[in-house]
């Protein structure tokens, strides 16, 4: 009989530790263990060495961040004179105006019914002011200055938001010839094939209020002592200007209708402008900026006594 030695095989692992200072490219390193196997007869080991193997990566390049200052409008600035442009398209538009109003007064003395055009024109003011509110919802949420046909409307509301006195300072016509051209272009043909006093009558107070609701948006950001007493005697009967105050205040997604703001609490109460955010959201994927935290350009910025005695110097 004899006795065999019997020994378990025991694996040694022996770690390397890499000490070295961090290399300055990533590398890939094939670290291994060592193994040592001891039987009666005889011992293998079998030990690997520490592999660096260095493969460069390269470095993307740092995004080129184009950024665009935005000046401070001035009293004398040219973007807020009139042109010949616009003076004409503000006259072509009073004119338009003018005959479609004289057009429904003939054709109401004519068939002598006044009850119906004057209900007609109420209607149209007030779906004027809906129209407003819509629209300005729309701009202010929506699209940047690339945008087609509206893009240079989006970036006035955009920079109206941190200077929003400046628009007090915009001449008549430099004020109202975007929306006057508006007017011409979609009223002229209904002056021209419609004779029917009702309609006349409000199509000509809907686009009237919706031609010069810039300027009703200007008076609500003016000084009391420099506005018409009619405008100040409307306002204090509550038209639109402590309604479009608030608008200028955080979170500024709310009162909206600049027209006359009789729709502000109805859509501001149920929500309205929200929903049709959401619907779109979920439809389009884009997000309005009613919902992100205001950009600091679009913070207002307030003008100071020493800023406005330095501007009319």
């Amino acid at each position: 009989m004899y006795s065999l030695a019997q020994h378990k095989y025991t694996p040694n692992f022996h770690h390397q530790v890499c000490k070295n200072h961090p290399p300055r490219h990533p590398s890939r390193v094939h670290c291994s263990t060592t193994t040592t196997t001891t039987t009666t007869s005889r011992s293998k080991s079998n030990a690997k060495s520490l592999v660096i193997e260095t493969r460069l990566v390269p470095v993307p390049p740092m995004p080129t961040v184009v950024t665009t200052e935005i000046h401070r409008p001035m009293n004398n600035d040219p973007s807020l004179q009139s042109t010949w442009s616009h003076r004409a398209w503000v006259a072509a538009g009073c004119s338009t105006l003018v005959i479609s109003l004289g057009e429904s007064i003939k054709g109401a003395i004519d068939l002598n019914m006044w009850v119906e055009p004057i209900v007609a024109g109420w209607v149209g003011y007030i779906l004027a002011d809906l129209g407003s509110g819509v629209y300005h919802w729309a701009i202010d949420n929506y699209g940047d200055g690339s945008t087609p046909i509206v893009g240079a409307q989006i970036e006035a509301f955009q920079g109206h938001h941190k200077w929003p006195w400046t628009i007090t300072r915009r001449q008549f016509a430099n004020n109202l010839h975007a929306l006057a051209r508006a007017v011409t272009l979609a009223v002229l043909p209904v002056v021209l094939l419609c004779h029917d006093p009702i309609v006349e009558e409000f199509v000509v107070v809907c686009s009237g209020c919706i031609m010069f609701s810039q300027q009703f948006h200007a008076w609500s950001h003016g000084t009391k002592s420099r506005l018409p007493p009619l405008v100040v005697a409307l306002q204090e009967a509550g038209v639109s200007r402590w309604q479009h105050a608030a608008h200028h205040r955080a979170p500024y997604n709310n009162n909206y209708c600049i027209v006359s703001g009789v729709w502000n609490e109805f859509l501001d109460k149920h929500k309205v402008f929200e929903a049709m955010e959401m619907v779109l959201y979920f439809k389009t994927g884009v997000r309005p900026r009613s919902w992100s935290e205001p950009a600091p350009e679009w913070v207002e910025e307030i003008e100071t006594p020493s800023q406005i005695q330095i501007q009319t110097q």
